[in-house]
């Protein structure tokens, strides 16, 4: 029997045996690490069945496979090659050489000037561009330097920005943002507009930073009714009783309207989704909300995750009960925030969704380490290498995916944001946020002119989430 049928048929019985010989104080061979790696990705990979290398009979003895090892650079490398169709389906797995890191910002933990953006080509111009903030994190650098949503820089460090150096100056640890500001000329014309210099500097640096994924909380009177406002920016491992309390206090306030705002959120923990989802409503108890279904290896893995009326630590589940949701979202939004619409989507009267198409992301992952059996106890102390495969699609009760191409807004809600007039996030006239109130009020006039109001169009060139690519996603604990 070849070496990786006898790791399967280990995993399946769950008695692993550690493959590897290395000591504590003998840094590991890459050999050694694509051993790990063809392993975690033979048995977890969830497209593992497209992938001729990854047969269980590819080999027919352990010479072979060492030297299909072999033959690999690095590997980085040899984890790219098992990638299905990484340009259009599988868009979201990755391995990293320091785990350490990436654990720190799964618990929200990040280097960071606390300051997310979108980058556009400048007006008139083919190669400059000009990005504007679109988020800052309370008492991060950059609100302690008086930067806010909305505030356009043209140039980092007095180099006006191309699309050529995005990536280098914003990848620093330090810079100096040059404001400036768009000029229409006062002419109705588009043709003389530029984006022209404040003359104002403001200098950020990156620090450890924890986030609170919980942005923003509002309670809103419109026409007599609360309506209760929740911005989420990650759904992390941790948060759900701070959930709770937000909940709580929607509860007593007698919120019969709920806004969740997810525009900017990448995904994060299935569980705390499905906690979220139980906060929501309270009618589901015990009922599907999410399931995930594994590679043709695993199907025993297969998973339910319910309805719940109490955490893992047995807190009581504040619960509205509500049929009907409001959801902001955008280009931005993926994963779990994806997974929280799809699984409510089933239930609800209806999940009126606000903005534009979503990323697209169904599937889960996990965090492979070098253990004998892939989890955090055990592993190989020689290197720090870990993947972060995709393993699991994420399905609804009526095992529906979320499109490649993301879940569109509702009919009539498709909103695109403006850079130009991003407005305050929680307040009741930021354009996104409005739009759900008025229709909770009624208000077609409202509505109407909300929406007239349609953003000027800019080449999106990138965001600020691109520099930071492992962030988010939809993740199993």
């Amino acid at each position: 029997m070849n070496k990786l049928n006898a790791l399967i048929l280990i995993f399946a019985a769950l008695l692993f045996t550690n493959c590897f010989e290395d000591n504590d104080d003998i840094a590991a061979t890459d050999n050694d690490i694509n051993d790990f790696i063809y392993s975690g990705m033979n048995i977890f990979y969830l497209y593992k069945d497209n992938i001729p290398n990854l047969a269980d009979n590819r080999f027919s003895n352990n010479a072979e496979y060492s030297a299909f090892l072999n033959n690999f650079e690095s590997p980085f490398d040899l984890f790219n090659s098992f990638l299905y169709q990484p340009d259009t389906v599988d868009r979201f797995s990755w391995i990293v050489d320091d785990y350490l890191a990436l654990e720190q910002q799964f618990q929200g933990n990040t280097i960071t000037n606390g300051m997310e953006y979108a980058l556009f080509a400048a007006p008139n111009s083919a190669t400059e561009g000009f990005g504007v903030i679109r988020l800052v994190l309370p008492n991060s650098p950059a609100d302690n330097a008086g930067l806010k949503r909305g505030d356009i820089f043209y140039a980092i460090d007095g180099q006006r920005l191309t699309n050529n150096n995005l990536r280098t100056l914003l990848g620093q640890d330090s810079y100096t943002l040059n404001l400036g500001f768009y000029n229409d000329k006062n002419t109705a014309e588009t043709t003389d507009d530029s984006i022209d210099s404040l003359n104002e500097d403001i200098p950020v640096g990156k620090v450890q930073y924890t986030e609170d994924p919980i942005y923003d909380t509002q309670i809103i009177n419109v026409g007599g009714e609360n309506v209760g406002y929740l911005m989420y920016n990650g759904f992390t491992s941790g948060s759900e009783n701070e959930l709770n309390t937000v909940f709580a206090d929607f509860k007593s306030n007698n919120v019969q309207h709920l806004v969740v705002d997810l525009r900017y959120n990448p995904g994060g923990s299935v569980s705390t989704t499905a906690y979220l989802a139980s906060m929501i409503t309270g009618q589901y108890t015990g009922e599907v909300f999410e399931k995930l279904i594994y590679n043709s290896t695993l199907q025993n893995n297969n998973t339910d995750f319910n309805f719940a009326s109490k955490l893992d630590d047995g807190t009581t589940i504040n619960s509205l009960g509500l049929n009907k949701i409001y959801v902001l979202a955008t280009g931005s939004s993926a994963s779990a925030s994806e997974g929280l619409i799809n699984g409510l989507e089933p239930y609800l009267e209806n999940v009126v969704k606000i903005g534009s198409n979503t990323v697209g992301k169904t599937q889960a992952s996990r965090t492979l380490y070098d253990s004998p059996d892939f989890a955090r106890q055990g592993a190989n102390p020689s290197h720090t290498y870990a993947m972060q495969p995709l393993i699991a699609n994420g399905v609804n009760k009526n095992n529906e995916t979320v499109p490649g191409d993301g879940l569109p807004p509702s009919i009539g809600f498709e909103y695109d944001e403006n850079p130009l007039n991003y407005g305050v996030l929680g307040d009741v006239n930021e354009p996104m946020l409005a739009l759900a109130l008025a229709d909770i009020e009624d208000s077609m006039a409202k509505f109407q002119a909300i929406k007239s109001k349609s953003a000027q169009s800019f080449k999106l060139l990138m965001e600020s989430n691109e520099l930071n690519p492992l962030e988010g996603g939809m993740i199993i604990d």
